[in-house]
């Protein structure tokens, strides 16, 4: 178990209720109590980017967790490399992520007024549905829940995706790339449209030359360094903004910054390693 310093920080790697591994971190000077960030990790598990994630998110003043959304998979190896999957369903994410601010209400930094959750590529579409269930003050989307299977209603996703928004209470962080092969521009002008028509705050980012995974460094074929830290920047303001102290939304705000390439072609666009 990891436990300590780290570049400012205080790490640990800790076990929550019910057998899930996490990594957490936060200011190591930190007092009182911190706005949280729950990230929600990509298709490969709780692996090394995923904590790059918590301790840059750290460094900025939250405590930031970052939970093993795929722990029961049967061989986690097999998972992180990339060559099998975990189904997550939208009721054991939320089981999940209410049995984790529950542990969190122990924690003497955490505040759970301030909560904001953020889901990269597979599980972009939790935060949405666990902000349509529960108070929470921001949820994230990282070039995830506007593919066209995210709208079908399934076993693992009972409810369409047009109504999880329209029952979201919080404002929304989007990030996209128009180079996506798995997420087209229709799709995010859809994805965006039913924040519009429900009436909910929005912010959308959409980068003309980013591909699908472009944030995670760990994949040179599709980390794109601009792109990702221009987002990056854009998602740490929004989030100081919405989880500062006393932030009260007086209106419905709708944000799309969006860069559509010359001559785009989303047949054209491919997976980049």
């Amino acid at each position: 178990m990891l436990r300590g310093s780290r570049d400012g920080l205080k790490v640990e790697d800790i076990i929550c209720p019910g057998s899930m591994p996490a990594f957490i971190a936060h200011p190591r000077d930190a007092e009182g109590r911190l706005p949280v960030v729950v990230l929600m990790h990509e298709r490969y598990g709780l692996v090394q980017h995923t904590r790059d994630l918590a301790m840059r998110c750290a460094r900025d003043g939250f405590l930031t967790i970052a939970p093993d959304f795929f722990f029961k998979h049967p061989d986690r190896e097999v998972l992180n490399k990339g060559d099998s999957r975990y189904d997550l369903g939208d009721v054991e994410s939320n089981s999940y992520l209410r049995q984790i601010l529950a542990m969190l209400a122990d924690h003497p930094h955490a505040d759970l007024t301030r909560v904001a959750v953020a889901g990269y590529c597979q599980t972009g579409r939790h935060p949405l549905v666990f902000a349509a269930q529960e108070n929470i003050a921001a949820a994230v989307v990282w070039y995830g829940a506007a593919s066209k299977r995210e709208w079908e209603v399934s076993k693992l996703q009972p409810e369409p995706l047009d109504k999880v928004i329209a029952q979201v209470n919080c404002p929304v962080f989007g990030a996209f790339g128009a180079r996506d092969h798995i997420i087209s521009l229709d799709d995010v002008r859809r994805f965006r449209n039913a924040f519009e028509d429900a009436g909910k705050s929005y912010e959308i980012h959409v980068y003309g030359e980013a591909p699908h995974g472009w944030l995670n460094d760990t994949m040179p074929g599709r980390y794109r360094k601009a792109e990702a830290e221009a987002a990056w920047a854009a998602q740490q303001a929004f989030l100081a903004r919405v989880l500062a102290p006393g932030y009260r939304q007086t209106a419905t705000q709708w944000t799309f910054i969006a860069e559509r390439p010359a001559g785009y072609d989303f047949s054209k666009n491919v997976r980049m390693e």
